[in-house]
């Protein structure tokens, strides 16, 4: 990138979007539909942020499996103006088979039915759980459906305390409640915050019927946002500049003056779209004085083992698996393919994973998968490899919501994006398209009452 990209003051306004995730891009391509001018800095050499995919031997994969609800409606709005609805399969109705080892799987499936109506008979024939635990289940379904999510009291618990004192036994948590929580939080319910697991089950399982119904890609991630949303963006006017790592932003008397590895640049707004950890240290002291406690937010991992069969072991495209060392698996198998499977076991909350050694994961899944699926027993496994992701999501615990920004900064025109902001959803693709559609919608008021210097804002 050479050159300055954007200039202070020209047309209705020139905003830098730094950071090219799925927040960075809803945030350019809402700027852009209002006729701003727009520039976007990403470090990596794709769009898509932690949604990307590389190549391993001729094969594409994602650096983590990603799935979505049918009420992810901005993430969906979203891949239908990049074009990608139709790269995904939306299931007809919430379903997932549960496995145990050495018992016949379990099914949950919603039923046509009102909510929350629609989710008691998997309920009543959860044959996982006693039925004096499958009542209390629906018991407390019904309890939470009242929870709200927005208090901050709510925050300050455990969903792991508010289960127990439901009658929540052990096993029903770990058998029922931690399919959900662990995949959705990155957290079991004994270390996620209240207020989120109420937020998921509330939105996704309780209040509408439909509303769970899952989402899987069908194309590798950077085929389903990174390089359409470079295309789309090209279409809008929006200048997109990738392997442009952002280095220091300086507020000046009417805009900003944004460095970048091989250029400066200026702005009359930013659109602040990174992680926390970077956040933190690129924001001026000026717009966020307590940003330094974004930290605090901390980080939780993902681990996805890869595992390709030489034949078919299952004709499951998608299940959970409870006390095993396997959590959810998916069949990322090339469909008219040589016959092979490709299984991914995705490993949330994975913090004894992450740094453990390669082999042992492998053997360990290898070993899972053997005792759910009789015929991977015999099959060869032709290739196995493990991709991480230390810091896949922040640490979704009780308390965190007094650490998650709003989108407004105390400096007028510069404005926070990212699925760790407070956007009242957890760390999900569905919160970082909101935080960039709330970011550019905040630039936007901001820019109509101008002019305004920031000495005169923080005065």
């Amino acid at each position: 990138m050479t050159g300055p990209a954007a200039q202070p003051g020209g047309g209705s306004g020139t905003v830098c979007v730094i950071g090219g995730g799925l927040a960075g891009i809803a945030a350019a391509i809402r700027l852009a539909d209002l006729g701003l001018s727009v520039t976007l800095l990403e470090a990596r050499p794709e769009l898509g942020g932690a949604t990307y995919s590389f190549r391993r031997d001729g094969l594409s994969v994602d650096t983590g499996q990603h799935v979505f609800l049918r009420c992810y409606h901005a993430y969906r709005r979203l891949l239908d103006r990049l074009g990608t609805a139709g790269d995904t399969n939306l299931q007809p109705q919430f379903t997932v088979p549960v496995l145990l080892p050495g018992r016949q799987p379990q099914v949950l499936v919603r039923r046509r039915l009102p909510a929350p109506a629609h989710l008691l008979p998997a309920l009543a024939g959860y044959r996982l759980l006693s039925p004096a635990e499958r009542l209390a289940a629906v018991r407390a379904s019904a309890a939470l459906r009242h929870v709200d999510p927005d208090l901050p009291a709510t925050d300050g618990r455990s969903f792991g305390d508010w289960l127990a004192a439901h009658g929540q036994s052990r096993r029903a948590v770990q058998r029922l409640w931690d399919l959900i929580t662990v995949a959705a939080l990155n957290l079991p319910s004994s270390h996620a915050s209240l207020a989120l697991a109420a937020r998921v089950f509330r939105t996704g399982l309780l209040e509408a019927a439909d509303a769970g119904d899952i989402g899987r890609p069908l194309v590798p991630l950077t085929d389903l946002h990174g390089v359409p949303a470079r295309r789309l963006l090209g279409r809008l006017g929006v200048r997109v500049h990738t392997r442009a790592r952002v280095r220091w932003i300086r507020p000046e008397v009417t805009g900003f003056r944004i460095g970048a590895d091989d250029t400066e640049l200026d702005a009359d707004s930013v659109v602040l779209s990174v992680p926390h950890q970077a956040a933190a240290a690129l924001v001026p002291p000026a717009a966020a004085p307590t940003a330094e406690q974004w930290r605090r937010l901390g980080a939780a991992p993902i681990v996805n083992v890869h595992l390709r069969y030489a034949a078919k072991v299952t004709d499951l495209g998608m299940a959970a698996a409870v006390e095993s060392p396997a959590q959810w698996i998916f069949d990322r198998s090339v469909p008219g393919g040589s016959g092979e499977q490709h299984l991914v076991v995705s490993l949330s909350a994975a913090d004894a994973e992450i740094d453990r050694p390669t082999a042992e994961l492998v053997s360990a899944q290898r070993q899972a998968l053997a005792d759910l699926f009789p015929a991977a027993r015999h099959t060869p496994v032709r290739d196995a490899f493990v991709t991480r992701e230390p810091r896949a999501t922040f640490r979704q615990a009780p308390g965190t919501r007094a650490y998650r920004p709003g989108a407004a900064t105390r400096l007028p025109r510069l404005v926070l994006a990212g699925a760790w902001t407070d956007t009242g959803w957890p760390d999900t693709m569905e919160g970082a398209v909101r935080s960039g559609e709330d970011a550019a919608d905040v630039v936007a008021r901001q820019l109509l009452s101008r002019p305004r210097h920031h000495s005169e804002a923080a005065s």
